[in-house]
Parts: structure tokens; C-alpha cells; sequence
């Protein structure tokens, strides 16, 4: 089919160009390149293959299969241009998985996600063909590019602020979460996820849908669809010198009972070399075969997917199949790979369609599913969530011991049994964080029912032995709508983080209100002292502590079992934030009544003792943590023995304690601009000498010393791990002891003693 420049491109163009140009849909501005009119066209593109008030294709017919071509030729057409538009972005990859694409929305499957951020250009051309993007107020090609790769525009790779567009993508081996998640909470509804054969080499892949497909058999509404073309971003995929066979075992081996594999290199009829090949240059009997048994197949893997069997369809095609380059090469551009370099601007050739095609592309995807995604995507809609009430509270009495994590336990005991969609997530053992009670009320989802372990195949705690997964389903249900809970050992939740960091900066751009995402870590440092230092890991905290100016994330530090009742319920009335509690699963003192903990919640700290006046210079220790809290309360007797006064602050949620400066709040869909006033912060941290102290991370007290106006102050924090008898041991190892606490207090307020 050749192709005409438009005026866009060539000011002088003859007049079939200008015509062609003026024919043209207005969304088309902008477009380099259109064809000329294809003879078939009259037979095969008379009328759109979904009808006004249609969904999607019925038969798979010759005008089907016609106007899927010119769907995924658009597709790569747009994804292409709009790359070279900022001479970055990554077309390679999304070109071998668009037929895929054209085929599912020809379907009418819109809920589609991808565990590849580098398709983001394909999937945002895709929003923009069915008109999801004039949302955003992207109504022409010219739009596109300008927004392209820009602030408040199309991200380089997905992200939550793109209407139509399920979930954010980025770091490989996440989407299935999404689709998984997705499928848990509209069962009516398919979840297609693409997959790259770069990703599929990310480790908890496979295994993350194996044990959801184990614990939940009957759900099978999500469709992983591998896109195998042989590279990766930089050079072969791992995977590529695997035959159809080894890798239709592959998926086999991981429960998949329908393995549905469409090979370009089947149809071939250009003689490539190579076990990949480009469909592109097929002649045109040959690649509306390889359209039809693609449409074939998506048509069958969706009908078994919907009706209970494990399905994945894997396409096998060549990277960059239709743009300008093909292998690694085509993974992105780079600067001077402008829209006249001459292999991206021969591709934009190949790949014009006639304005005609343009108009009839726009009207199916724009019907496809019911409407443009950005209307129809389950996304787009706030799900409703089971009423739910006020949670049970425990009232402790002050001096009394409780532990933390059993309080906070029987709340989500509670919480699980109002809400039969809320799920807990768990790697390590709940019951060995003292939360036993979840597993007994709530019981752990196994196949193998035995009350003995409190499981059974109808549970609600999801516990696959990988923090990947149990952070990935957890973090895909609070982005969908539901209600989730992810518990992890502190030193094992860095395997877990990254997805929920993802999801924690989605949520901050969304366009509806979803539950907060949130976190708790138990049996923390400093009660793991005989396991030694592989289970002593609190720099997590530092990782997530330095999110806190992101303007959504909180780190929740409750000092006692009252506290942490407060903390979750707060959590549970959250919208679009990540919230992370740190407990510790010991009986320790109660030092707060249930007024003072939720104030230490709402407000970001609370003063647990003071001593009476007097003339002794005063200590002030701002503490985060509930154990540290042991050596605290030692040194207070030894510094007040020694003439002092002491205040001893609990930094419960330090967010709050930031000056409104220190955090991007206002850039957040959700915007929370409340923080402690310097009236209020000098209330409980002003002193003459100021001791911050944390059994973890120091990052969380960050606010308190960028604030304080104490003339002396001090961060005394974890250092690093050590095997150990007991808690005091390995803190008393890391300088945190109430004889090393009153040195430097003494030392601090000029008593003259060396630190």
C-alpha cells in the first residue's frame, strides 16, 4: 500500500495529499503519513465489524480479520510516530504484541493490563484511538506527541493517571498481580495481561499465578498473554532458544491447563531466517491468516478463561514486527531518531492507513467493550465496599502489658468477617507474629482443609511462602477497589516493597478514591536476637521513611497495643495512601489510653510522661517504636536520679510532623495537608537537650530534628545486626541502653560526662 505525506509533513504536497489530508478524521491531525485507499477496503471496510451499539466482532470473517490488521497497523503506526515525536520512548516491543492487543479490544476485553512499562507508548496509543484520552484533553496526533514524555501528560512508562488504563506498569514481574487482582474482585469480567519474555525471566511470575490458581481454582478470569519475540531490552531473552514445545511445557508445569501458542514463523511466506519472524511482511493471504488465528485464539483462550480453565495464549513474533527495526534494536529510540530518520520514516510509510481506515480503526475501538476504556475499565469507577462500621477496640489500662500485635490482630479478625472480599496476605507465619487469631476466625486459603492449622479452601489469608506475592495481591486489591491487608516480618518485607511503592505513587494520581493499601511489620529487629542478623534487617524502614515527603505514605511507629488499635483504624478510613504500622509482637507496657493513642495517630505525636517541675535542664526523647520504648523509660529514672527532667514523646506518625514544605501532599488526588503547627511541635520537643531515638531506621525522625530548637540534640538508631540472647542484648550491642542513653543526655546538657 503506498503512502503520502501529510501537510504536516510537506507544506507543498501535491493535491491527492492535500485531499487526503482534509478527508481525514480531525483526530488525525498531526499524522505524518496516510495511504492511499486500499481496493479491498470497499468489501472488507464498508462498515465497521462493530455495529453502533455493538461490543465486539461477531464472526471471525474475512472483514473481521481485514479490520484487525488495519487496528494493529494503527497501533504501531501511532506507537512509532509518537516516539519519534520526542526521539525517546520504546516502540519494539509493544509492535510484536499488536495484533494481540487489536484482537482482545476487537473482543471487547478493555480491562487489559501489562507487566511491561515499555509498551506504555502502544497502550497510550491505544487509549488514544478509542478516545480515552480526550479525558485528558488529547484530541489530536499533534496532542498526543505534545504530551508525550512530559509533565502532567503520558509518563514514560504507565502509570494511574491515564484514564483507561488499569494499572501502573514499570518494574517487570508486577502486572499479573494486577490481572489476578482484578479477576478476584470482578469475577464477570477478563483480565488479560501481557506479558514480555524479558519479564517472564522475573522470578515469582509463574509462581505467583500457580499458588493463586492453587488457592483459588475457580477463579480463572485472568489471561496472561506472552509476547515472545526472542529479545529483551538490550539483547536475546533468556528464554528464546526454547522450541514451542519446551515453552508450551513451561506453562504446563505451573497449572496452566490450556496453553493456546500462535507462532508468526508458522505463516512465514517472506523466508525469514530465524525462529522469529515479522507478520508485517507477510504477503497479504499470509497475514490475514496469522490475524485470523490470532483473533481464534484470543476468542478461545477468553471463553476458556471465563468458564474455569487456566489459560495463557503466547504469541510468538519478532520484536519491532512492523517498525523500524527489529531484534533489541527496536527497543527505543534515541536522540536523532526523529520521524525523517529514514528507517522510522520508511516504517511510518508501511504502516499509513488511508483516512478512511483511520475513521473506521477510531469507530470499532471506540465501541469495542462498550465504549472507550476510560469510560468502561472497571478502574474508572469507585467500587462499592462492604459496610464495615466501627472495629472492635480493646481499652488497656496504662501500665498494664499487652502485645501490640495480637490488638491490632483482632481488629482485622473483625474487619475480614464484615467485608467476604477483604483478604490478608501473609508469607511467614501470622501466627508466629502473635496474630494467631487471624488464622482462627478468618483461616488461611488452602486446599487442603484441616482445622488443626486453621485452613481451608474458603479461607481469607493468602499465604504463598513469597513476599513478592503476598505484596503484589494485596497492593492489586487496594488499587482495584478492595480492602487488603499485607503482614510481613520487617526484615522480609523489602522483597515485597517495590510493588507497593508502585501502587503507593498510583494511587496518588488516581481519579477515584480506593482503600488505602497497607502494610504492617512485626517481629522487627530487636526481638529477633537469637536468629541474628539475617532476620534484623529495620533499613526498610529507611526505604520507606524517605517516601514520606511523596505526600501519601506513612510510616505508622504505635508505642503500645492501644496505639496500634488507633493506627489501623485510622489506616482501614484511608483513601489512596500507603500506610505501613511497625510492632513488635512482645507483651509490652501500655503507656497511652485509647484518647491518647488516636490523638498520637491524628496528630503525629504524644508526650507519655513528663516529669514534675523543676530547675533540672529537661531531656526530651522522641522515640519511634514501642520495645526502644524499655531503655527510654531506664535512662528517664538514671537522667531524673541525676537532677534532670525528662519528656518522653512517642513519634507515632511522623508524616504529620513535617513542615507543610517537606512533602508533595498537595500534588496528591487525595491531598492531606495536615501537620502539627510549631506551637504544638514546640509543646512536645522543645527542651534544652534532644534525643531522638529509634530501634530501627532513623529516617522517620527526620521532621522532629529539622524542627526542634533544642541548643543540644543527638539520633541514636540501629547500627547493625548481631545473634543475641535477648532484646536488650542487641540493643544495649547497638548503643541503645539506658546507661548509653543517660551518658549522652548528661553529656548533651553539660554535666560534663564524656559520651
Amino acid at each position: 500500500m503506498s503512502a503520502v505525506l501529510s501537510t504536516a509533513a510537506q507544506a507543498s504536497a501535491p493535491t491527492a495529499t492535500q485531499a487526503a489530508t482534509e478527508a481525514a478524521p480531525g483526530f488525525c491531525e498531526g499524522m505524518l503519513y496516510f495511504a492511499e485507499p486500499d481496493p479491498r477496503d470497499a468489501e472488507l471496510a464498508a462498515a465497521p465489524v462493530i455495529a453502533e451499539g455493538g461490543t465486539a466482532i461477531g464472526a471471525i470473517d474475512a472483514a473481521a480479520v481485514h479490520q484487525a490488521r488495519l487496528a494493529a497497523d494503527a497501533l504501531r503506526y501511532t506507537t512509532l510516530q509518537l516516539c519519534a515525536s520526542k526521539q525517546s520512548g520504546h516502540p519494539g516491543g509493544f509492535a510484536s504484541a499488536a495484533d494481540a492487543v487489536a484482537a482482545l479490544t476487537l473482543l471487547g476485553h478493555k480491562n487489559l493490563v501489562t507487566e511491561v512499562g515499555h509498551h506504555a507508548p502502544g497502550f497510550y496509543s491505544a487509549m488514544f484511538l478509542d478516545g480515552s484520552l480526550t479525558r485528558m484533553g488529547i484530541e489530536t496526533m499533534t496532542d498526543l506527541q505534545a504530551r508525550f514524555r512530559e509533565r502532567d501528560g503520558l509518563l514514560g512508562h504507565l502509570s494511574g493517571a491515564i484514564p483507561g488504563l488499569l494499572a501502573p506498569a514499570g518494574p517487570l514481574g508486577q502486572g499479573q498481580h494486577f490481572a489476578m487482582a482484578g479477576a478476584y474482585l470482578h469475577p464477570d469480567k477478563l483480565f488479560p495481561c501481557t506479558i514480555g519474555d524479558g519479564g517472564l525471566g522475573e522470578p515469582y511470575v509463574l509462581s505467583a499465578m500457580t499458588h493463586f490458581h492453587t488457592v483459588y481454582p475457580e477463579i480463572t478470569n485472568f489471561l496472561p498473554v506472552l509476547v515472545w519475540n526472542g529479545y529483551s531490552q538490550e539483547h536475546h531473552a533468556m528464554v528464546s532458544l526454547m522450541d514451542n514445545a519446551a515453552m508450551t511445557q513451561l506453562w504446563q508445569a505451573h497449572d496452566f491447563e490450556r496453553v493456546i501458542l500462535v507462532d508468526a514463523k508458522d505463516y512465514d511466506d517472506a523466508g525469514q531466517p530465524g525462529a522469529y519472524v515479522d507478520s508485517t511482511r507477510f504477503g497479504d493471504a499470509a497475514r490475514d491468516a496469522f490475524t485470523r488465528a490470532v483473533l481464534e485464539a484470543m476468542r478461545e483462550a477468553a471463553d476458556a478463561a471465563m468458564t474455569g480453565t487456566l489459560t495463557v495464549v503466547i504469541i510468538k513474533q519478532l520484536k519491532g514486527a512492523g517498525v523500524h527495526a527489529h531484534g533489541a534494536k527496536s527497543h527505543n529510540l534515541y536522540p536523532g531518531d526523529t520521524a525523517e530518520q529514514p528507517a522510522i520514516a520508511e516504517a511510518l510509510r508501511r504502516r499509513a492507513l488511508s483516512p478512511q481506515q483511520w475513521a473506521l480503526v477510531r469507530q470499532n475501538l471506540s465501541r469495542a467493550g462498550g465504549g472507550p476504556a476510560a469510560e468502561v475499565a472497571v478502574t474508572e469507577h469507585e467500587r462499592p465496599l462492604a459496610a464495615v462500621g466501627d472495629l472492635p477496640m480493646q481499652a488497656f489500662g496504662v501500665g498494664e502489658k499487652a502485645v501490640p500485635s495480637t490488638a491490632m490482630a483482632e481488629m482485622v479478625a473483625a474487619l475480614g468477617e464484615r467485608d467476604p472480599a477483604f483478604i490478608v496476605s501473609n508469607a511467614d507465619g501470622t501466627e508466629a507474629s502473635a496474630m494467631k487469631v487471624i488464622n482462627q476466625r478468618l483461616k488461611i486459603r488452602h486446599p487442603t482443609a484441616d482445622d488443626l492449622y486453621h485452613q481451608g479452601p474458603s479461607g481469607q489469608v493468602y499465604e504463598p511462602l513469597s513476599e513478592d506475592a503476598c505484596a503484589g495481591l494485596a497492593a492489586g486489591v487496594a488499587l482495584f477497589g478492595g480492602r487488603s491487608l499485607w503482614l510481613s516480618y520487617e526484615s522480609f518485607a523489602i522483597n515485597g516493597w517495590p510493588i507497593v511503592q508502585t501502587v503507593g505513587q498510583a494511587m496518588a494520581e488516581l481519579r477515584r478514591r480506593t482503600p488505602a493499601v497497607v502494610s504492617m511489620f512485626t517481629a522487627g529487629a530487636l526481638e529477633q536476637g537469637r536468629n541474628g542478623w539475617t532476620h534484623q534487617r529495620p533499613e526498610i524502614e529507611n526505604y520507606i521513611g524517605a517516601q514520606m515527603r511523596n505526600g501519601n505514605v506513612y510510616l505508622l511507629y504505635p508505642s503500645d497495643a492501644n496505639m496500634i488499635q488507633a493506627a489501623y483504624a485510622w489506616a482501614v478510613d484511608q483513601s489512596n495512601k500507603a500506610i505501613s504500622i511497625v510492632a513488635s509482637k512482645s507483651a509490652l507496657p501500655v503507656y497511652t489510653t485509647p484518647e491518647q493513642a488516636g490523638r498520637a495517630i491524628a496528630d503525629g505525636a504524644v508526650s507519655l510522661y513528663e516529669s514534675p517541675a523543676g530547675d533540672g535542664a529537661m531531656v526530651v526523647f522522641a522515640v519511634t517504636g514501642d520495645m526502644v520504648l524499655l531503655p527510654v523509660f531506664a535512662a528517664k529514672e538514671q537522667l531524673e536520679a541525676a537532677g534532670k527532667r525528662v519528656r518522653i514523646v512517642s513519634v507515632a506518625n511522623p508524616r504529620r510532623l513535617f513542615r507543610p514544605g517537606d512533602v508533595a501532599w498537595q500534588h496528591s488526588a487525595e491531598p492531606d495537608d495536615a501537620f502539627m503547627d510549631d506551637a504544638a511541635f514546640a509543646q512536645l520537643f522543645d527542651g534544652d537537650v534532644l534525643m531522638a531515638v529509634s530501634g530501627g531506621g532513623s529516617t522517620a525522625l527526620e521532621p522532629v530534628l529539622l524542627r526542634t530548637k533544642a541548643p543540644a540534640r543527638d539520633l541514636i538508631a540501629w547500627q547493625r545486626g548481631e545473634t543475641t540472647a535477648s532484646p536488650a542484648e542487641i540493643m544495649a550491642y547497638n548503643g541503645i541502653s539506658g546507661e548509653a542513653l543517660t551518658r549522652r543526655a548528661l553529656a548533651l546538657s553539660g554535666a560534663g560526662v564524656q559520651p
